[in-house]
């Protein structure tokens, strides 16, 4: 970030220039303009989630529009090596609760897909020397994933959002934000795009988010069988197994900094974890650098 840009002018300045609208853009553009209790009750559902009278929703046809998620500015608070949690409720706040599918182009659900999030305290404030409000998981064997945090806290410039990088295995990496409905600065932001609007809902307690991710890749891919939202606390049950020609084992716990073969190139860990299979570092380019 330059010295002299504010934290929300650096944002801006690498922000992705808006396309046109389809049909769930449109959907979501309507709430920005509607008054939040309004937005409350008649808020379109975007992903698999139940409705208040417990019908579940199917998010094929919205899938099928075509609409990949679009990317956005990390800004200038990201930090790598975010801790395996799908809680990152570090401090006080009014609860919230964010879910959602992984998809391919082809709208199947992707398992195993890497999510990081961060996003401000309830002040406005993002930890640097720490990992509060940060953490990452990956999406379950149905393609799910659920992040329990706060909603984030304001700061000048900025309208009320939840950063996040998500990547289906072997894929490229999306990096984008996401935002609240009837947010009065939604109208100010320059960086602020309608399509990445949150479904919000009243939660118990707090609020609830539902929005599913679209990636550039056509699912289902090849990840692990299990995507966990917290850390393993035993290896695989078929115990660890090397990679052919290469050091990389599945079972092993790797640091940052950690280097490995496989294949015969040579990778750098990137986050702490703990290797599975189908987490081999020519498929996790989240994980491993190859250097």
């Amino acid at each position: 970030m330059d010295d002299s840009q504010t934290p929300a002018q650096a944002e801006e300045s690498a922000a992705e220039p808006r396309s046109g609208m389809s049909r769930k853009t449109l959907l979501k553009a309507a709430m920005v303009a509607l008054p939040a209790p309004i937005v409350m009750a008649a808020a379109p559902a975007f992903s698999g989630e139940k409705t208040p009278n417990g019908q579940t929703l199917d998010p094929t046809p919205l899938c099928q529009d075509g609409d990949r998620t679009i990317s956005q500015t990390e800004g200038p608070y990201f930090k790598p090596n975010s801790p395996l949690r799908s809680n990152i409720t570090d401090g006080q706040g009014t609860k919230l609760v964010i879910s959602g599918y992984v998809f391919g182009r082809n709208c199947q659900r992707i398992s195993g897909a890497l999510l990081d999030f961060w996003q401000a305290d309830n002040a406005g404030n993002y930890d640097n020397v720490t990992y509060r409000f940060r953490g990452h998981m990956f999406s379950g064997p149905d393609g799910r994933y659920e992040l329990t945090t706060i909603i984030p806290g304001l700061y000048p410039g900025r309208t009320r959002h939840v950063h996040v990088k998500v990547q289906a295995p072997g894929g490229p990496i999306l990096t984008t934000q996401l935002y609240f409905p009837g947010e009065p600065r939604n109208a100010t932001d320059t960086i602020f795009d309608s399509r990445l609007l949150m479904n919000v809902q009243p939660g118990n307690p707090g609020k609830t988010g539902a929005f599913d991710f679209v990636l550039s890749v056509n699912g289902p891919t090849t990840g692990p069988t299990t995507g966990p939202t917290t850390g393993p606390t035993t290896g695989p049950t078929t115990g660890p197994t090397t990679a052919p020609g290469g050091t990389w084992q599945a079972g092993t716990s790797y640091r940052v900094g950690d280097t490995v073969t496989y294949g015969g190139a040579s990778y750098v860990c990137q986050i702490a974890h703990t290797a599975i299979v189908g987490w081999e570092p020519p498929s996790t380019p989240a994980l491993w650098r190859r250097v």
